[in-house]
C-alpha cells in the first residue's frame, strides 16, 4: 500500500506539472492580453501594465516565476482585479461554496441512487424495477442547464432560487442548497442507481451466492455479508470520477441560480483573459480530481480483495 501510494503521489505530481505548463502555454499563445478589453488605453499605459506584472519580461522567466510561486503557495495577482494582489483571495472562498454545492449533490446521488438500484435488482422485472428505470432514464436524458431552469419555474414558490446560504444551522437557510444540489445530482442520481442495480444483479446470480443461501444463511445475511459488499463496487469506482465532476463540473449549475463558486470566477477570469485566476482554477480543479482518483482507488482495493494494490 504504501509502494502504491507513493507511486500516485509521484505520477499525480507529474500530472500537475504537466497541467499547469499546458494551461500556461495556452494562456500567453492565445491572442489579446489581460488589458485589451480596456478602451482607449494609451500604449504607453498598456506597457506599464505588462512591466509591472512581468509580462514584458521573456515567456521562460514568467514560466519559471509562476510555478516557482505555486511551490511556495503564491498564486499570483489578479490582472483584472487590480486591488487584489493574491487570486487565492478570490479561489479559497469561492472553492469552499464549489465544494459544498457538490458535497450536498453527491450526498443525493449515493443516498438515493443507491436505494433506486437496491429496489430494482430486488424486484427485478417487476414495477419497482421498471419505475426506477424510467427514472434513471429521464435523469440521464435531461441536462442541469435544462433542468436547473424548470425546477425554479416549478418550485420558486416554495423554494428559493439564487441565494446561497449564509450558514447551515437553520432550515431556512439550508433550503437555499436544495434547488442547486438537486439540478447537479439528478444525472449521478441516474447513473449510480443503475450502476447499482447492474452490479447487484451481477453479484446475486454468481454460485458463492447460492452457495451461502444453501449453508441456510438467512436473506437479510446473505445480502449484507456478500451481495451489498461485491455488488457496490462498480459505485465506487464511479464514485471518484462522479465527485471530481460533481466538484469541477458545477460550473453550469453555479450560473443559473448565481452562485459565488469557484465557476463562476472560471468563466469571469476566462472572458477577462485575466492568466494567473485561469491557472489557479484550472490548478485546484486538477488538485481535486488526483486527490480523488487516487483515494476511490485505495477504496476499491479495501473492498474488493481480488484487486491487489502493489
Amino acid at each position: 500500500m504504501a509502494a502504491f501510494l507513493l507511486r500516485r503521489l509521484i505520477t499525480g505530481a507529474i500530472t500537475l506539472f504537466a497541467v499547469a505548463t499546458l494551461c500556461f502555454v495556452l494562456t500567453r499563445t492565445v491572442k489579446g492580453s489581460p488589458f485589451s478589453s480596456e478602451k482607449n488605453l494609451h500604449p504607453e499605459i498598456i506597457k506599464n501594465f505588462e512591466r509591472h506584472y512581468g509580462l514584458d519580461q521573456s515567456v521562460w522567466v514568467q514560466y519559471v516565476r509562476t510555478l516557482g510561486g505555486y511551490l511556495t503557495g503564491r498564486l499570483g495577482p489578479s490582472m483584472y482585479y487590480r486591488d487584489v494582489s493574491e487570486v487565492g483571495d478570490l479561489v479559497w472562498p469561492a472553492l469552499r461554496t464549489s465544494i459544498l454545492l457538490g458535497s450536498a449533490a453527491a450526498l443525493l446521488a449515493f443516498g438515493l441512487g443507491v436505494p433506486l438500484g437496491l429496489v430494482a435488482s430486488a424486484r427485478q422485472n417487476r414495477w419497482p424495477d421498471h419505475l426506477a428505470s424510467s427514472v434513471s432514464v429521464l435523469g440521464i436524458c435531461v441536462p442541469n442547464f435544462l433542468l436547473g431552469p424548470l425546477l425554479v419555474m416549478a418550485l420558486a414558490r416554495w423554494l428559493p432560487a439564487g441565494l446561497w446560504p449564509q450558514n447551515l444551522t437553520s432550515w431556512e437557510e439550508l433550503r437555499k442548497l436544495i434547488l442547486p444540489a438537486v439540478t447537479l445530482a439528478m444525472t449521478h442520481v441516474a447513473y449510480v442507481a443503475r450502476l447499482t442495480r447492474a452490479g447487484m444483479l451481477d453479484v446475486i446470480s454468481r454460485d458463492y451466492i447460492r452457495t451461502a443461501r444453501a449453508k441456510g444463511l438467512s436473506e437479510g445475511a446473505v445480502f449484507l455479508k456478500h451481495v451489498l459488499k461485491n455488488g457496490i463496487t462498480p459505485v465506487v469506482s464511479y464514485a471518484g470520477p462522479m465527485v471530481a465532476v460533481l466538484l469541477t463540473g458545477a460550473i453550469v449549475v453555479e450560473n443559473i441560480f448565481a452562485l459565488p463558486g469557484l465557476g463562476q470566477h472560471f468563466i469571469k477570469a476566462a472572458s477577462n483573459r485575466d492568466m494567473n485566476l485561469i491557472m489557479a482554477t484550472v490548478l485546484v480543479y486538477s488538485v481535486l480530481v488526483v486527490a480523488l482518483n487516487t483515494v476511490v482507488d485505495v477504496l476499491y482495493g479495501v473492498l474488493d480483495p481480488r484487486v491487489r494494490v502493489s
